[in-house]
């Protein structure tokens, strides 16, 4: 996995990449920087709302946070756009953990 910073320097070439925006979400949820996390997690779904991990790893870090309605609200909104784009694992994996709350 790259480092913070080489996905840094990435993201200035490209500031809308959602590769490198989730790449950075995770790197600051793993460290347990959630609401850095969040904020990439945002942005990632904002530059591309089709993938269903962005809403499920963001709500991951807000249950982290105890923001359980949050973490709801953003699962429902990726089960959403998983039934946009009939992306079935999605559907299913982020119907689970909302589920599981």
């Amino acid at each position: 996995m790259p480092t913070v910073e080489q996905l840094e320097r990435l993201l200035q070439a490209d500031p809308n990449d959602a590769f490198v925006l989730y790449g950075l979400a995770q790197a600051h949820a793993k460290e347990n920087r959630h609401e850095q996390a969040i904020e990439f997690y945002d942005r990632a779904i904002e530059a591309d709302r089709t993938n269903g991990y962005h809403f499920f790893h963001k709500a991951k870090s807000q249950l982290a946070l105890e923001q359980t309605e949050d973490a709801k609200a953003t699962l429902e909104a990726g089960i959403i756009e998983a039934r946009a784009v009939n992306d079935g694992k999605a559907l299913g994996e982020l119907s689970e953990f909302l589920a599981s709350i």
